[in-house]
């Protein structure tokens, strides 16, 4: 009898203790005319959430809990297009201030732009290309100059019968012009060219041979329709770049080989290359045109860098030295020659 009475005191002083669970003691004295002291319970409530607590214990806190969140990730189809957009600017600029040597002051200023859409598909291989190129120069003690002028358009498109191959059956289509008027300085009063004046447009059919990783690009054409456009009558009626005169376009048909390669030569220096030879079959069949342009970029950082290029050009119908009587006839047509172009200048270059 006496075990079960002290099996039910035991039981009932668990439950008390477990339904008291969440209270904590606070002795807090209260003077009587015995001297005793009172034991108060207050409620206190948890203030935080301990490591490892069990859900199950009611002082158990979830209001700190985060829920967790689920992001489900768009579907996005993959696509076969390759995009590049460059801005380019360079400054190159000198200054003297009492300099005992002597000397002008100048700042010049050269904007690029150079935008790409390129589609490759197993058979299927698109490429257009735009380039802008301008330049302009100020010295002291004289007016501004141009100092480079280029509006380049090119598009190809291939195939390839099977995906192995590297060479495709190709069309081709590039124009070239400028911007704004071009003069022989110090002569600012008669352009020597203008917009249109002269352009260039070929168009023809070949095989390019472009492997799979490489930034190389070979496109060969023994068909290819070349057009020179003089839209300027003063230009015109003097039978610039090989225009009859009074005539504003000249047409020949040739055989054009395009070549362009890329290649990062050691870590941070780019070597970009483009080179166009063309011939033509009944006025000067032989007589090789050269469009050559090399250009080193040598990376600083993310957005600073050096920039070194060369551009040659030898075009037999440009005619340097024409000798003109009083009366406008041309005594001598004058010659071709090599032009050359060397720049270097360090600015900005941001891909977005």
């Amino acid at each position: 009898m006496r075990i079960i009475c002290f099996i039910a005191l035991f039981l009932t002083v668990s439950l008390s203790t477990n339904a008291q669970i969440n209270r904590l003691k606070v002795f807090e004295p209260d003077s009587t005319e015995n001297g005793f002291k009172v034991v108060r319970i207050k409620d206190v409530k948890l203030k935080y959430l301990p490591r490892a607590a069990k859900l199950t214990d009611p002082r158990a806190v979830l209001n700190r809990v985060k829920p967790v969140k689920r992001y489900y990730k768009r579907f996005v189809p993959t696509s076969f297009w390759n995009k590049v957009n460059q801005f380019g600017l360079n400054i190159n600029e000198v200054s003297f201030v009492n300099w005992n040597a002597g000397g002008d002051n100048s700042v010049s200023a050269l904007a690029s732009f150079n935008f790409s859409r390129n589609y490759k598909f197993r058979y299927l291989n698109w490429n257009n290309e735009v380039q802008l190129r301008y330049g302009l120069n100020a010295q002291e003690g004289r007016k501004l100059r141009k100092t480079d002028d280029q509006l380049r358009l090119s598009t190809t498109i291939s195939f390839r019968k099977d995906t192995i191959t590297s060479w495709y059956y190709s069309v081709k289509a590039n124009f070239n012009t400028q911007f704004s008027n071009g003069f022989k300085y110090p002569d600012r009063e008669n352009p020597i060219s203008r917009f249109m004046s002269p352009g260039y447009l070929f168009v023809g059919i070949g095989t390019s041979y472009i492997p799979t990783n490489d930034k190389f690009n070979l496109y060969i054409s023994p068909a290819t329709m070349k057009s020179t456009f003089v839209m300027d009558e003063t230009l015109s009626n003097q039978g610039a770049f090989g225009v009859d005169e009074g005539e504003n376009v000249f047409l020949e048909l040739g055989f054009l080989i395009t070549n362009t390669w890329e290649k990062e030569i050691v870590k941070n220096v780019l070597m970009s290359h483009r080179i166009n030879l063309y011939t033509d079959y009944i006025r000067s069949f032989g007589n090789i045109d050269v469009d050559w342009e090399m250009n080193f970029n040598l990376k600083v950082n993310e957005f600073i860098n050096a920039n070194i290029g060369t551009h040659v050009i030898f075009d037999d119908d440009i005619k340097f030295d024409e000798v003109v009587a009083d009366d406008g006839t041309v005594v001598d047509p004058g010659i071709s020659r090599i032009q050359f172009k060397q720049l270097l200048g360090v600015g900005i270059l941001y891909t977005f």
